[in-house]
């Protein structure tokens, strides 16, 4: 495919690396020189400095015969106008990153859509769900549903209480011969690691697993984690991050929201019904103790602040709460979080990037994801009739090397396949993959 990215920030810059390694025609545009010279530097695409746009330059970078124009800009204006632009100019398909809720509410006067946009994105919405769902499965650093709800893949931190610690995957598979799993991953410091049954688990290893919905607690009591229920949570941070997970798990749990804006606190008090909002600075000890920080399960920063959101979280560790989750612009904190003392750091320029590859991916894809600390992808294919995957038993045919088969979704049946498993056309599979690996995994699922 022929893609033009609008913005070499941090959503675009990702989006140019994961697309570039799978071999498509990738044109980057930026008005900056520093990011347009970094994407030069590190990244075999081609990178122009100017406006997005501009609709010579837009048509300079191929907007004629382009498949896909992607405007992910720290601009919604830009990015609404290079998608409308570049789809006069012929590109077949727009996405465009709009954070403003003027176009992404139900009841927006003008919606995207009405704007020529194919898709629109809201990272901060993508981060807020993102979040939610790990509150949601508190003693995990992922949790990604694949079939339906049928199958999950839940990332865990294997802690000293691990019973698999020093085991080899062969051997704890063995001894847990009654649940249903596979192990598709290992994040063992900057290193991921598609495994084999000799792999063996270490302390401090994140370890990902997939299997029925139902062995789900079985398997966090493999990291030494039991399933505790989240009953109550603060929030550091009342924009409009803070104030989605609030809306959305006021109804659940016990929420307390921190928010050091006092304008920013009367509004959220009006808009919040059971939540409680405490006008007050993330950074004061005595206010946060006094509003029972040390009783909740789960702490989440995600102020605008970075340095304020992984220090909070760093101090509501110190004062005993099990759980932290913390927003960073970094993307480098994502996979160094446990390095640093963080449970999870979540980052909503990758959460918008793994949308849009989600989009781009359609097609015998259903769906895509990407792992907190982990350079690969999480795919759910359809099996093509006549394809290459559908001709021989697994342990028959060349396997991409950086690829996994996770399970085999059959029918009604869930499979977690062994060497002489045989997929049949329109089975639907989880595969986990290396960048470099998936135009070769699409290959065997294709006729």
């Amino acid at each position: 495919m022929k893609i033009i990215v609008v913005g070499a920030g941090e959503v675009g810059f990702h989006l140019a690396k994961i697309l570039s390694q799978e071999h498509h025609d990738i044109v980057v545009i930026d008005s900056d020189e520093e990011r347009v010279s970094r994407v030069n530097e590190h990244l075999d695409v081609i990178a122009y400095k100017g406006s997005g746009i501009s609709p010579t330059l837009l048509a300079q970078a191929g907007a004629e015969e382009a498949d896909l124009l992607v405007a992910v800009s720290p601009h919604d204006e830009v990015n609404i106008l290079a998608c409308q632009i570049g789809s006069k100019l012929g590109a077949k398909r727009t996405i465009a990153r709009i954070s403003s809720s003027e176009f992404n509410n139900s009841d927006a006067l003008v919606k995207p859509e009405q704007l020529g946009i194919n898709l629109s994105i809201n990272p901060e919405a993508v981060t807020a769900e993102e979040i939610i769902r790990l509150v949601k499965r508190a003693t995990a650093t992922d949790v990604l549903e694949f079939g339906d709800g049928k199958v999950q893949i839940i990332g865990m931190r294997l802690d000293t209480l691990s019973p698999i610690i020093n085991k080899s995957i062969q051997d704890v598979v063995k001894e847990y011969d009654e649940l249903v799993f596979r192990i598709v991953a290992i994040s063992r410091g900057v290193r991921t690691i598609i495994p084999s049954g000799q792999d063996t688990f270490k302390k401090n290893d994140q370890v990902f697993a997939i299997c029925k919905t139902e062995y789900v607690q079985d398997i966090l009591r493999l990291a030494g984690k039991e399933g505790e229920t989240v009953k109550n949570i603060m929030i550091l941070g009342g924009g409009r991050i803070g104030s989605m997970v609030a809306e959305q798990l006021e109804e659940e749990v016990n929420v307390k929201i921190v928010e050091s804006n006092k304008d920013r606190s009367l509004e959220l008090a009006d808009k919040l019904h059971k939540a409680l909002v405490i006008h007050g600075e993330g950074s004061d000890i005595d206010l946060l103790a006094k509003e029972g920080i040390m009783d909740m399960d789960v702490y989440i920063a995600v102020t605008d602040d970075e340095e304020t959101n992984i220090i909070s979280c760093l101090m509501a560790r110190h004062l005993g709460v099990p759980r932290t989750i913390a927003l960073v612009e970094n993307t480098d904190y994502v996979t160094l979080a446990a390095t640093i003392g963080l449970d999870v750091a979540v980052n909503k320029k990758l959460s918008a990037a793994q949308i849009i590859l989600k989009f781009i991916r359609k097609g015998q894809i259903l769906s895509v994801a990407t792992l907190h600390g982990v350079d690969a992808e999480v795919i759910e294919l359809v099996a093509q009739k006549g394809s290459d995957i559908t001709k021989k038993a697994l342990k028959d045919l060349e396997f991409p090397q950086g690829a996994i088969i996770g399970c085999v979704m059959s029918g009604s049946s869930v499979i977690i396949p062994v060497g002489t498993t045989k997929i049949n056309p329109n089975d639907r599979v989880v595969v986990f993959a290396l960048p470099k690996a998936i135009p070769e995994v699409e290959k065997l699922f294709s006729k």
